[in-house]
């Protein structure tokens, strides 16, 4: 190729919007075109000659790389979806095409990857659907708004963060949110339930044992802080630990050193703590059951997940989700749940929160053979009394209501729940409405 036609190559390459970037057969960067450099963050002199894993950090980095599985191959990759971690930790949803790099000989020299930012594309999906993700969390309900916006501030730090909530409302999953969208995200994710294990066996899973340490300790084993090494760890329900181990998980948070037990070995913890619980805090340091550096070590940032009672416009939601999911899991092609079924499960208070809903609906996959959930497959403490097997006019009675509480909720939510201004949407009196939302149980913000 003529050094003419290299240059208008590479005038090309400069002045298109998708990152290009070319590795050699080590794996290091060869080239890197100026959208590579305004996608990533990474200046060009900054990522030629390194690794491109270091430079990407790729959620396909760890073992399905596309690029990789072209070079074996021989075969191009076109448009696959990944997201890729930018210099300042955010995770950037991306499209990735690959090809092989041969040289005029046909021997394998490389290959190249192009990549396209689908930020804007994304952002654009979700106002027209109106759904949010975060990880595995979805809702479109504007009491989840916050824990959004303020889980994308905390990803970007290293800070120790507590969740609180009640129990079944996804402290987990945002915790791994938390993490996944974070700088550690390649890093490991290591969760506890404090509650589930007593104390000695609770110090000896955070922090490891020394062969001999105890009875039937008949080799060293690490604990979790090990295990996660400079990752994420994820300690639920820390309201339910001793006082005594208080005191050392205090240690980690300031120091950031601990000692396996039967060692004197002081060893460092690189690892982010993530808190949990679905206690009041601040009432348990009042009465002595929770001490006070401990709580204002872990309560730096505090995110509140709401009940699932105060977020029921999610409802319709959470079951597609759920229908989508298990549909995959369980082989079967379940459309969705009839007026009755979907008129129950908005009428009901939901204590178990959304892990309640799951296991409802999963419930409900394995007792439908048909194409919809009936009311007939939902438990029996949604269904109230027992009721006749077939009763045609309480199924009307019962989709009339559902119907009408999804439009009661719809009106709400288009006037950013001015009841005032709902009722006029709908038509009736604002005195009617609030009767009707007292009537149906419905919760708002």
């Amino acid at each position: 190729m003529g050094t003419d036609s290299i240059a208008t190559t590479e005038a090309i390459l400069e002045s298109i919007s998708d990152g290009v970037f070319t590795v050699d057969n080590d794996w290091r960067i060869t080239s890197f075109n100026r959208a590579a450099e305004t996608i990533t963050g990474v200046p060009r002199e900054e990522a030629v000659g390194r690794l491109c894993s270091e430079v990407f950090r790729s959620s396909m980095c760890e073992g399905a790389c596309a690029l990789r599985k072209t070079l074996e191959t021989g075969k191009p990759t076109i448009a696959h979806g990944c997201y890729i971690v930018n210099s300042d930790g955010e995770r950037i949803p991306a499209s990735v095409s690959t090809a092989v790099l041969k040289d005029k000989n046909g021997n394998v020299i490389g290959g190249a990857e192009t990549f396209r930012d689908l930020s804007e594309l994304e952002t654009l999906r979700k106002q027209i659907s109106g759904r949010y993700t975060l990880g595995d969390l979805v809702s479109h309900s504007r009491a989840m708004q916050p824990v959004y916006e303020m889980t994308t501030s905390v990803a970007k730090s290293d800070i120790t963060a507590l969740i609180q909530g009640e129990t079944g409302t996804g402290k987990e999953l945002l915790a791994r949110a938390i993490h996944g969208m974070s700088p550690r995200a390649a890093k490991p994710f290591v969760a506890i339930n404090c509650a589930a294990l007593p104390d000695t066996l609770l110090e000896s899973e955070l922090f490891g044992y020394k062969k001999g340490a105890f009875t039937g300790a008949i080799q060293d084993r690490q604990g979790r802080f090990a295990q996660a090494k400079d990752g994420t760890v994820f300690l639920d329900e820390i309201g339910e630990i001793s006082p005594a181990l208080q005191v050392r998980l205090l240690r980690v948070l300031q120091e950031h050193t601990y000692e396996p037990l039967g060692s004197n070995e002081t060893r460092r913890s690189e690892a982010r703590i993530i808190a949990a619980t679905h206690r009041d805090l601040a009432a348990l340091v009042e009465s002595g059951d929770f001490r006070e550096d401990l709580f204002y070590r872990i309560n730096v940032i505090r995110i509140d997940l709401p009940p699932l009672r105060d977020r029921k416009e999610d409802l319709p939601l959470l079951v597609t989700h759920f229908v989508e999911r298990f549909n995959r899991i369980h082989n079967k092609g379940i459309t969705g749940l009839s007026n009755g079924a979907n008129s129950l499960l908005m009428t009901h208070d939901w204590p178990g929160n959304v892990r309640e809903l799951e296991n409802v609906i999963e419930r409900a996959f394995v007792l439908c053979n048909g194409p919809q959930i009936e009311i007939r497959h939902l438990p029996q403490e949604l269904q109230g009394p027992a009721r006749a097997p077939a009763n045609p006019a309480a199924d009307i009675g019962l989709a009339r209501r559902s119907a009408e509480a999804q439009s009661i909720m719809k009106a709400l939510e288009n006037n950013h729940f001015n009841r005032l201004a709902a009722a006029r949407e709908l038509g009736i009196h604002k005195t009617t409405l609030f009767r009707k939302i007292k009537a149906l149980g419905l919760r708002l913000p």
